[in-house]
């Protein structure tokens, strides 16, 4: 099941990125932040009054200039269009985001006129209302058309809460379980520019067990790519719009992650494609760190093996070279292709299928609560202030990302180094081969 996308747009400092931020720490983790990875968080997993929605700052789009220099605050008007664009496109709600201090400026009226010609439904935040005094100020925003906006403070939390409220109240109803017709894999091909993604799709299209049958998306999906292999039902999901020319490709291409973005919301298991001959670069790390904080299942395909050397071309060596950059994966397997020669190509398939089959794992309660309390036999959790975590119970919760519920004492009590180690245990015993597990604490029996 999809989360609903809600991209915060604007002109550069704004606060988009403190509003981001406060945002997604609104959110109890529930998962430690990966160790081993670090980046600049472009998008996040929000939880408001029970409601889960994924969060894009358009600001750190902004960052990713075509040939990686900072666009910072010298934006053009022709870059924050085609930011402003691709967040109408994909977005299911849009917060416009304006500066109370600073008033209206020439750019915030040039996205409000494109806004009003959007579809997407709208919610207009002032930021920097720190103050009595600013908030008077508000009344020139008024002159846009909009509802009246939300005051806030992003840095200080001030409205942030009646904000999200809004949102929530504003985001489409949650779905229900999936159709009949909508019960196929489904598996979103993601990487960076240029590491061969719509070559591997058209590769994995070619192979002789695949029955495919191309049906025409949406205007936001503009194509999925149905199949049978070995009588299994899949769906192929492409980042919308990669492919489609344009005079301005690069700079669309600055901007694709939003399209991979609910390409990935839309999908089971995501195939991070990684390029053999450049090597492993932080935005394929962002990638897989955005598909596993997503609850999403993960494949890491090499490709381009035919550029590197044949000692270079086997699984076994990637596993050890990829190791450093993916500690945080490392359950993940990694599977080598050339899709230009189709080495390889047929173990795709049957590697992100099997992905998918470790979601489906249900873990007996009496099983995994056997595996945990020996767990804590074995080794005894650290004590913080003369406490010890101490389980009650275990249980798997019905979801579709694997996740296992403890009832402790107090919940303040688990160690990241600690969760690690139970999350080690389970997945000995359970596999989940592939999969993010979600350790959920509650307190009580």
């Amino acid at each position: 099941m999809a989360r609903p996308i809600v991209a915060i747009i604007g002109r550069p400092n704004v606060g988009k990125s403190t509003l981001f931020n406060r945002a997604i720490g609104q959110r109890k983790a529930i998962v430690d932040p990966h160790s081993g990875l670090t980046r600049d968080r472009l998008y996040g997993v929000a939880e408001w009054r029970g409601r889960e929605f994924t969060v894009v700052d358009t600001a750190g789009l902004s960052l990713w200039g075509p040939r990686g220099e900072a666009a910072g605050e010298g934006a053009s008007r022709a870059a924050i269009e085609a930011q402003t664009r691709i967040a109408i496109d994909q977005a299911d709600l849009i917060i416009f985001l304006l500066d109370v201090r600073q008033g209206l400026t020439p750019i915030d009226r040039d996205i409000a006129r494109m806004l009003r010609t959007s579809r997407r439904h709208l919610i207009v935040a002032a930021n920097k209302a720190d103050s009595p005094a600013e908030r008077h100020l508000a009344h020139e925003l008024l002159e846009l058309g909009f509802d009246e906006p939300s005051l806030i403070s992003a840095q200080h939390g001030l409205g942030v809460g009646d904000l999200l409220d809004r949102v929530v109240e504003a985001l489409p109803p949650q779905e229900g379980e999936r159709s009949e017709d909508e019960k196929a894999d489904r598996l979103a091909i993601m990487g960076r520019p240029n590491v061969g993604k719509s070559s591997l799709l058209n590769a994995l299209l070619g192979d002789e067990r695949a029955l495919v049958s191309a049906t025409p998306g949406t205007t936001r999906d503009p194509i999925d790519t149905e199949l049978t292999f070995d009588g299994v039902p899949v769906v192929l999901i492409d980042t919308a719009g990669i492919r489609r020319k344009s005079s301005s490709r690069d700079r669309l291409e600055r901007y694709s992650l939003l399209r991979g973005i609910h390409a990935m919301e839309r999908s089971d298991v995501v195939l991070l494609v990684v390029d053999a001959s450049a090597g492993v670069l932080a935005q394929d790390q962002h990638v897989a760190g955005y598909a596993l904080d997503a609850g999403k299942g993960l494949v890491i395909v090499v490709n381009k093996v035919d550029l590197v050397e044949p000692a270079m071309r086997k699984p076994a060596y990637w596993r050890k070279a990829l190791a450093p950059d993916f500690k945080f994966a490392a359950f993940a397997p990694v599977v080598t292709v050339s899709a230009r020669t189709r080495e390889g190509i047929g173990s795709v398939l049957p590697a992100a299928l099997e992905v998918v089959g470790q979601r489906r794992i249900k873990m007996p309660p009496n099983e995994l609560n056997r595996v945990l309390r020996e767990a804590f036999l074995e080794h005894q959790p650290p004590s913080y202030k003369g406490r010890r975590l101490k389980l009650n119970y275990a249980t798997q919760a019905s979801a579709e990302t694997p996740t296992v519920v403890m009832f402790v004492n107090d919940t303040e009590l688990l160690h990241f180094s600690y969760r690690r180690y139970l999350e080690k245990k389970v997945r000995e015993r359970f596999g989940l081969v592939g999969n993010p597990l979600k350790l959920v604490l509650r307190a009580g029996k």
